[in-house]
């Protein structure tokens, strides 16, 4: 028999916008005894990407707990709740990323919502408060309540702040700022490896997932083949996830031989879309497109000549995949073989870094990075770019 949560979830703004944080509580739906809470100062936002805040932070809590549990989200946010029972439509660009990731999380049939007034979401909303005054002082928030029971497998990393930009932490989930506590146990650690090299590879030539979709050349292959060798050695790969190209799969499958373990495909671990520009070099997209060459490089939202992929959109697509792979895979290393786009982009989100940030990282074929994430929000870059095995 499923076991029966409540949570309760509330966000404030001191300003709206203004400094903003969640708060959140999982209850026994039995006993009301309190199981988990979470909090978070986020930094400059308003209200409503608050209160959508908190309510993931209390679903991933819930799910931590148990990933099969029916729960009843209980909120004094009419707004919040009516959007995501499908009542009223989302028509705020910064709502629909927020409830989309909320959606994620846990299966529909398994979440009822129930407004309440705001004198009965107290706890809620005293959590809130507290990771705002916490904010204030330069601190991060510290649970009263721990967690109860030791957290299911797959379960999901704790909701993360806002980024700089509301609109961009609102669909990606930046990581927590600070030190955090000490016992955070054994972190979700994604081993990044870009597949090796391709036809177009040598001539730095666009190649999303709007072209050709080229396997590996001969030399790609032996990259497969020496970095299959090196993770075999260390021994530490429990998993393989790949992107759909046909580059990543192969090298994927490379790995899967020497380890013996299974690969899953994510759809959301594929290249940008490059559009017009695929197949051509960056100088010939100069040539052929300067003016929206330029576009694109000065904005993260500018896409690709003939309806290609923003950045922008390729980053929401990445971090609701992470979040889907860390809630399946908490507390395990698993290989994620895919392509430079989606690298850089993991490793600036866990760096809380721009999307400029992008144009200034360099990775090799077949190299190796690495992130860690932690139950408390917070990710730690481990390794980026190593090639010492294809020496």
């Amino acid at each position: 028999m499923a076991r029966r949560f409540v949570v309760e979830a509330d966000g404030g703004s001191r300003g709206n916008p203004g400094p903003a944080g969640y708060g959140a509580v999982v209850l026994d739906a039995e006993t009301g005894e309190p199981l988990a809470e979470v909090a978070e100062y986020i930094g400059t936002a308003t209200n409503n990407v608050a209160e959508y805040k908190g309510l993931i932070a209390g679903l991933r809590a819930a799910y931590a707990l148990d990933p099969e549990a029916e729960v009843r989200v209980r909120m004094d946010s009419k707004l919040v709740i009516e959007q995501m029972s499908g009542r009223w439509k989302i028509k705020h660009p910064d709502m629909r990323p927020l409830a989309a990731e909320a959606k994620a999380i846990m299966p529909p049939g398994q979440l009822t919502y129930e407004w309440i007034p705001r004198e009965k979401n107290k706890h809620a909303d005293r959590l809130a408060n507290e990771a705002m005054d916490a904010g204030k002082r330069g601190e991060q928030w510290q649970p009263k309540v721990p967690p109860s029971g030791t957290p299911a497998a797959g379960a999901p990393e704790a909701a993360a702040p806002a980024d700089d930009a509301l609109a961009e932490a609102a669909a990606t989930g930046a990581p927590a700022v600070g030190w955090g506590s000490a016992d955070l146990g054994t972190p979700a650690t994604f081993v990044l490896l870009r597949h090796g090299e391709t036809p177009l590879t040598p001539e730095k030539r666009f190649s999303g997932s709007g072209g050709t979709d080229p396997g590996l050349s001969d030399v790609g292959r032996h990259q497969a083949e020496r970095v299959a060798a090196a993770l075999a050695a260390r021994g530490t790969i429990q998993a393989i996830v790949t992107s759909p190209l046909r580059r990543c799969r192969e090298t994927a499958e490379a790995v899967a031989r020497r380890l013996g373990l299974d690969v899953r495909v994510e759809e959301g671990l594929r290249e940008t879309d490059f559009g017009a520009w695929e197949g051509l070099t960056f100088a010939e997209v100069k040539e052929r497109h300067p003016d929206d060459l330029e576009a694109w490089l000065a904005s993260s939202k500018v896409a690709p000549t003939g309806g290609g992929e923003s950045f922008a959109a390729v980053t929401r697509r990445v971090a609701l995949s992470r979040d889907k792979l860390i809630a399946r895979y908490t507390g395990r290393t698993v290989l994620l073989v895919t392509h430079v786009t989606p690298i850089k982009t993991l490793v600036r989100l866990a760096l809380g870094a721009p999307p400029e940030t992008l144009f200034r990282m360099e990775l090799s074929a077949a190299s190796l990075s690495a992130v860690a994430y932690y139950t408390d929000g917070n990710a730690s870059l481990r390794l980026l770019n190593e090639t010492a095995h294809l020496r």
